[in-house]
């Protein structure tokens, strides 16, 4: 009998000190908050909770989680780096895990939930209507859920049940419904290892007690990229954009209107490229509309199709840059963020033509713009000109020397002269009369009878 005991308490000993080996090694303990949609905002914040983690070392990492779901991509990123990351992770269910959320906790080494809370219903919706997205993105979600399920040691039927409403499983779930499991529930199959009210219960259960508790902390430039993602910002700095292009179009040389589009374009879409929703072809489409807009002032004037597409290019990149498409998809994003998107573009680009209307009257009467620019006319009665040839040769004849297409050459009276037409086309040896001397070509048109 003294043998069985002695057995007994070797055994025990055995079971026991690991875990306390294993308690004694968690001095660190990180934790960070998942706390409203799954978007590129906070699949970023994970990304650097994760990465700020590594570098303070910490043993043992702890996601707050009360999140609706969101975007299934940035749930596949996010639920990726949390499978691989070196250090342990658990999730405490502070009241909601659906959809992305419930993916998300399963990736997790530990799942602890507070009471009255849930997880699961993780079918995927589009961001329109709120009905359920086609199945290639079901079926993609079922996958997803299954094989995490698989990594973090959890049934994959019961996971892929969060998804599709079909699936039937005995005492579990019916089938049309999605599964959703309460805090008892998620403890009985296992998707659940205890019921707490609070982080410091779990450490407390863990037998973690002396462990630094580290908390995720926004940092500055965090904060300045949020202020800038906000739409109203967005829409002061389209705002600067169109009015700054358009007044260095004015005024070409001055160079602030030009400095202070360049500086808002690059506060507008920098913010939104690290957080993953503006891309590198949404920048490009932008930019290429400028360019195709200055060809069209400057190269070919009027207004025609260069002018279109550069119009509809830099809108095309303002709007796109604000949201997390994927190639033109819009399946995924939210009919509100969409609608705020565009709205925003839209208001800023009609209050920035009517303050260009409105304020470019009034630019020449300011002394600190007629310090930087010209803004008096130089008339020919005053002195100026911008001519070498004689007011004399105006209204003489003469004949087209070489093909005006508009612009050639010229005879009067033996004398050779560059001269341009008003746009068309005049064959050598017809004759023209100059309707102009100014500039360094003389203006003609063709002689009619």
């Amino acid at each position: 009998m003294s043998r069985i005991i002695l057995l007994f308490f070797l055994l025990l000993g055995a079971y026991t000190l690991p875990i306390q080996a294993q308690n004694q090694q968690i001095e660190r303990v990180y934790t960070f908050k998942i706390d409203r949609d799954i978007d590129p905002a906070m699949n970023r914040r994970v990304k650097l909770a994760l990465e700020n983690a590594e570098k303070e070392e910490a043993d043992l990492i702890i996601i707050e989680m009360d999140t609706y779901g969101g975007a299934v991509n940035d749930a596949d990123d996010i639920r990726t780096m949390i499978l691989e990351s070196p250090i342990p992770v658990y999730t405490f269910i502070n009241k909601d895990a659906a959809s992305a959320g419930a993916l998300i906790s399963i990736a997790s080494d530990s799942i602890y939930m507070a009471p009255g809370s849930s997880i699961g219903a993780a079918t995927v919706v589009n961001g329109v209507d709120g009905a359920a997205a086609p199945d290639k993105y079901q079926s993609y979600m079922r996958s997803m859920m299954r094989s995490t399920a698989e990594a973090s040691g959890r049934d994959p039927k019961i996971a892929e049940a969060m998804v599709d409403e079909n699936i039937e499983l005995e005492g579990i779930s019916e089938k049309g419904s999605v599964l959703t499991f309460s805090v008892s529930e998620a403890i009985q199959y296992g998707f659940c290892e205890g019921e707490y009210r609070s982080i410091d219960d779990i450490l407390i259960s863990q037998g973690i007690i002396d462990a630094e508790i580290i908390s995720y902390e926004v940092s500055g430039t965090e904060q300045i990229i949020s202020f800038f993602l906000n739409p109203a910002i967005s829409g002061i700095l389209i705002l600067i954009i169109i009015g700054g292009i358009y007044f260095e179009l004015q005024t070409p040389g001055v160079g602030f209107p030009l400095a202070a589009s360049i500086i808002a374009t690059i506060l507008y879409f920098i913010p939104y490229y690290l957080n993953g929703m503006a891309e590198n072809w949404e920048v490009i489409v932008f930019i290429v509309g400028v360019v195709l807009l200055a060809i069209e002032l400057f190269v070919v004037p009027g207004f025609g199709i260069f002018g279109i597409l550069g119009i509809i290019g830099i809108f095309a990149g303002l709007v796109l840059g604000m949201l997390p498409n994927q190639n033109f998809d819009f399946q995924f994003v939210p009919a509100e963020q969409l609608f705020t998107a565009l709205l925003t573009v839209i208001l800023a680009a009609i209050t920035a033509v009517g303050l260009i209307f409105w304020l470019t009257p009034k630019v020449n009467s300011w002394k600190a713009f007629n310090t930087i620019t010209l803004a008096t006319t130089q008339d020919r009665q005053e002195g100026y000109t911008s001519t070498f040839y004689p007011e004399s040769l105006k209204g003489k004849i003469g004949v087209v020397h070489s093909r005006l297409r508009p612009s050639g050459r010229i005879e009067i009276d033996g004398e050779i002269f560059d001269a341009y037409s008003r746009g068309e086309f005049i064959e050598q040896g017809e004759k023209i009369i100059v309707i102009s001397t100014e500039g360094t070509s003389l203006k003609v048109k063709k002689q009619e009878g």
